[in-house]
């Protein structure tokens, strides 16, 4: 009588030791169709009421309706962790433009965010400690971080965060652009139209590129995740 885990000779693992697939982490780290469409719901809400109507109803109906959203997910007893990102993001933008009287800042703290991230991005990749290798330990591959001794892996991880950061800038930078010309409902069709949709392409590429690197590099030993 044998005990541990079972692994068929062709299949592999057994099911509860299967590594996610590909579309699986990313649906996984999006919130699923689901969740890219809930947490774009309120800022859908305050670009339009705020446009047909002025700034302090379009905050209220933005904020009631991520609280709707998040208590909605805890009645139903799904996860809640992308709904209370979402909220807390819209409660902080409200709450400044709601204090400043400027529809604008509601999309400020967005943009301080991103500088604060693709700076660190970038820091990360000047010191050889590319944050996306680490997140990448930590969401996917359970906590290891073999890749640190891979140099391909670890330059690669290096240059798919130089990517990540570049794209995070530009983004930020076409929303900063827009802030400081005043243009508040480009603004808010910019935040849509450059959230989930970038978003999306570098995971699909930061996934592709870190799962054939490391076939080519440790065929036997695949790093977890991948």
């Amino acid at each position: 009588m044998t005990t541990g885990q079972h692994t068929d000779p062709e299949t592999g693992p057994a099911d509860d030791d299967r590594l996610p697939s590909m579309a699986e982490q990313m649906a996984d780290q999006l919130g699923g169709w689901r969740g890219l469409v809930e947490s774009s719901i309120p800022v859908v809400v305050f670009v339009i009421a705020n446009v047909l109507g002025e700034l302090r109803p379009a905050v209220i109906a933005s904020v009631a309706v991520a609280l709707l959203i998040a208590g909605l997910r805890l009645v139903q007893r799904r996860p809640v962790r992308h709904a209370v990102n979402g909220l807390v993001g819209i409660a902080i933008g409200a709450a400044i433009a709601w204090r400043t009287g400027d529809e604008r800042d509601f999309y400020l703290p967005g943009i301080l965010y991103g500088i604060g991230y693709g700076l660190a991005l970038l820091l990360s990749a000047a010191i050889r400690q590319p944050l996306v290798g680490w997140i990448w330990s930590v969401l996917v591959a359970k906590g290891r971080s073999e890749w640190r001794d891979n140099p391909r892996l670890v330059r690669t991880f290096t240059q798919l965060t130089v990517l990540w950061g570049v794209v995070w800038l530009a983004k930020v930078g076409v929303q900063a652009g827009l802030y400081l010309a005043h243009q508040d409902t480009a603004l808010g069709v910019a935040r849509l139209a450059l959230g989930y949709p970038p978003y999306a392409l570098l995971l699909l590429i930061t996934v592709w590129t870190v799962r054939r690197v490391t076939r080519e590099t440790a065929p036997s030993t695949p790093l977890p995740g991948a």
